[in-house]
C-alpha cells in the first residue's frame, strides 16, 4: 500500500508498534521500531487517512479559536504587542507591550519570558487551592510537554505547561486545580472528578476547550 503524504520517520529502540502523529503544523511524524520495514510507514498512513484528515480539520477550527492579529502575543486572555529593540537580550513587558529582542534571539527571549511568569502565574493559583484541600506539594516545574498540561507524581512534584498562558485564564486555573486534586487523589477515579468538580463545579468547560484547542496554543 503506498500513499502520496509527505512525513518524516523515526526509528526508536522503545517503540513496540508503528506509531503516527500530527504535528502543530499539520505535518506528519511516523515513529517506526527499529526492525519494522520502511513500507509499515506508508502503509500507516495509508490506513489512516481519515483520521489524518478529521485531525487536521480539527486542528484547523483550533487555530481559528486562537486567532491573533499579526504583531501580537496572547497572555492569559490579553494581546500583547510585541515590540523589537535593537541591543535588547531578554523579553520584558510594559503595559500592553512585549519588548523583545530585534535579532536571532527574538523567539528564545520570548519563551523564557513566558516560562518565567508561568511559575509566579502557578504560584499565585495554587496557593489557595493547597490551603482547600489541606496538602502539600513537592517541586513545581514548569516544562513544555507534547500531550501534558501538567502532571503530578507520586512524590507530590507538580509540573505544568507553559503554553496554558497562551490562552484563557480558565485553562490555567483548571490545570492547576486538576493537578493539586492528584495530591489527594493521584488517579483519573469517580472519586478524583468528584473532588474536582467540588471545588471547580465548572471544570468540564476549560477541560473540554483544551481538548478540542490545545494543539493549537502555539507562539
Amino acid at each position: 500500500m503506498t500513499t502520496s503524504e509527505q512525513f518524516t520517520v523515526r526509528r526508536s529502540a522503545r517503540a513496540r508498534r508503528v506509531r503516527v502523529r500530527i504535528e502543530s503544523d499539520g505535518s506528519l511524524l511516523v515513529t517506526l521500531p527499529q526492525a519494522a520495514k520502511a513500507s509499515e510507514a506508508d502503509d500507516a498512513i495509508a490506513q489512516l487517512g481519515d483520521w489524518i484528515a478529521q485531525r487536521r480539520a480539527n486542528l484547523q477550527l483550533a487555530r481559528s479559536a486562537v486567532a491573533r492579529p499579526p504583531g501580537t502575543l496572547p497572555y492569559l486572555g490579553e494581546l500583547l504587542t510585541v515590540s523589537e529593540q535593537a541591543g535588547r537580550t531578554r523579553a520584558h513587558r510594559s503595559g500592553d507591550e512585549l519588548l523583545v529582542p530585534a535579532d536571532q534571539r527574538r523567539d528564545a527571549a520570548i519563551e523564557r519570558w513566558y516560562r518565567r511568569n508561568a511559575k509566579s502565574e502557578v504560584s499565585v493559583r495554587l496557593a489557595p487551592a493547597l490551603a482547600a484541600l489541606g496538602v502539600k506539594a513537592g517541586p513545581i516545574s514548569i516544562r513544555d510537554q507534547r500531550t501534558r498540561w501538567g502532571s503530578c507524581s507520586s512524590s507530590g512534584a507538580l509540573s505544568f505547561n507553559w503554553r496554558l498562558l497562551l490562552g484563557p485564564p480558565e485553562l490555567l486555573d483548571y490545570v492547576v486545580w486538576h493537578e493539586a486534586c492528584h495530591l489527594v487523589v493521584l488517579d483519573h477515579s469517580p472519586r478524583f472528578w468528584s473532588l474536582l468538580e467540588r471545588h471547580r463545579p465548572n471544570y468540564r468547560e476549560p477541560r473540554d476547550w483544551l481538548r478540542r484547542n490545545g494543539a493549537a496554543l502555539q507562539l
